[in-house]
């Protein structure tokens, strides 16, 4: 069942709280082995919260899973699937879970992630590899991958996800299913920490249907008053055709299949057909500039995190304490001036104007969602040699380089991403496609600030979706 049936089913007295408890820790035990999509359980104490009565509630015990980065429940595992933290418990439960537990929610476990939520795939050292259910040779994608595994499997009706440069949409393009990246502020931030890579990344949700991201985003959205950034929905969908811009090409240069192609095109025509205008336009940013501060901002985030783990730990972080690609960001981090960092996020200002003026013409952006099918979870990103240049990030000359070198395989899988998580826009990839193969694509559809309203209407309209 999804969100909505499951929310319907419990307040007609189809079911309990405690038998969906139980039917999620039956579907774990029996198939998680299959997909290694959750990592932590919480069996016992999720059977006795169910117990509870939450009839008074938004979602009236509904089992949930949580990230095993950034969602912080007080007493579970807090490891940002790293092996630095591996014994680490939190010692608070953040604002999002918290909103979580506040609405409804039964809370059984965790997913699995990347380390530190670094890469669009999901094989932390820590947890393994994570299978995508709709074929387990590839990948379900990251950083959410663990996340979108455990939809698909059917542990639970909904997951909770976070998204940082694609987190939530590239595995929902993977795996079949809808994910909203949210208007930076929208969504419950801290208590100790706000920002999220200077407010690119933001928790959200992984769901099965477009009714139930709305369902969701009703519920959880708020101003955190603590917070520098704010929400201000728009008031109004237009009552009349919107004006789509689209596009197919990669912002980075890089090759975009004709499958994504496909999707966006087949999108296009469907769009067309329920009488909106369709226009050939994509906005005027250096996409590669954009990139590139991306990571800056990045690597100066990952060395300020280190360096307050280091004062915690009251020594050095060492390079077995992490994976390679966190060790170079955090190299990397360490370089960057600050008057770069300041550029960086003063272009990323500009970005933003750049978007804001485009929605005066045009109402939404549509691109794919991933450039490629989901790469298998056997592929090879760098070469023999290439890991020696990171392993000597320390001494390397141009630090930035072996960064952008590092990720230019992967950005290829997924370059339409990162402008949403830098302009603060709402974007929310949609499951329109498969090909010959079985392989899932999505579609991405950007609107201006604060009008997730409007990405939900037409996205219903596409999927078919009553209200």
């Amino acid at each position: 069942m999804n969100l909505k049936q499951t929310l319907q089913a419990l307040e007609h007295g189809d079911v309990t709280p405690k038998q969906l408890v139980q039917a999620s820790i039956q579907a774990i035990e029996q198939s998680n082995k299959n997909f290694n999509a959750v990592v932590h359980t919480r069996f016992e104490a999720a059977l006795s919260e169910s117990e509870r009565d939450f009839s008074q509630t938004v979602f009236k015990g509904t089992p949930i899973l949580l990230k095993s980065l950034g969602h912080s429940l007080k007493g579970e595992p807090s490891t940002a699937a790293s092996c630095l933290f591996k014994d680490m418990k939190a010692q608070h439960t953040n604002n999002f879970v918290q909103a979580i537990l506040d609405l409804g929610f039964i809370v059984v476990g965790q997913t699995n992630s990347p380390e530190f939520g670094f890469k669009n795939i999901t094989d932390s050292k820590l947890y393994g590899i994570t299978r995508n259910p709709r074929n387990r040779e590839t990948t379900p994608g990251g950083s959410s991958g663990g996340a979108a595994a455990a939809l698909v499997a059917g542990f639970t009706p909904v997951v909770a996800a976070s998204d940082g440069g694609g987190s939530i949409r590239i595995p929902a393009s993977y795996t079949g299913l809808v994910g909203l990246k949210p208007t930076r502020g929208s969504i419950p931030t801290g208590p100790y920490s706000h920002r999220g890579w200077q407010g690119a990344s933001m928790n959200f949700f992984l769901t099965q249907t477009v009714t139930d991201t709305e369902l969701l985003f009703e519920a959880i959205k708020q101003n955190t008053v603590a917070s520098p950034f704010n929400y201000v929905a728009e008031k109004a969908k237009p009552n009349r055709p919107l004006r789509i811009a689209y596009s197919d090409v990669s912002p980075v240069g890089s090759v975009v299949s004709d499958d994504a192609k496909a999707a966006l095109m087949q999108t296009v025509q469907q769009l067309e057909s329920l009488g909106h205008t369709l226009v050939y336009e994509a906005p005027d940013y250096d996409g590669m500039t954009l990139m590139e501060t991306y990571y800056m901002v990045n690597g100066v985030e990952t060395a300020a995190m280190f360096k307050e783990i280091e004062s915690s730990m009251n020594r050095s972080i060492q390079k077995d304490d992490i994976e390679l690609m966190s060790w170079v960001l955090y190299h990397y981090g360490l370089k960057v001036t600050g008057w770069q960092m300041v550029d960086a996020l003063n272009y990323w200002d500009r970005v933003s104007d750049i978007m804001h003026q485009f929605h005066q013409t045009y109402d939404l952006y549509l691109t794919p969602t991933t450039a490629k099918a989901a790469p298998s979870v056997d592929y090879i990103y760098h070469t023999d040699a290439f890991v020696k240049k990171m392993e000597n990030i320390e001494d390397d000359a141009n630090p930035y380089q072996v960064v952008w070198d590092m990720f230019e395989v992967s950005l290829a899988y997924t370059p339409f991403t990162m402008l949403a998580n830098i302009t603060g826009q709402p974007a929310l990839s949609l499951p329109v496609y498969k090909n010959e193969d079985n392989e899932h694509f999505g579609v991405q559809l950007m609107a201006s600030k604060g009008n997730e309203a409007l990405l939900f209407a037409i996205s219903k309209q596409l999927m078919h979706e009553k209200d």
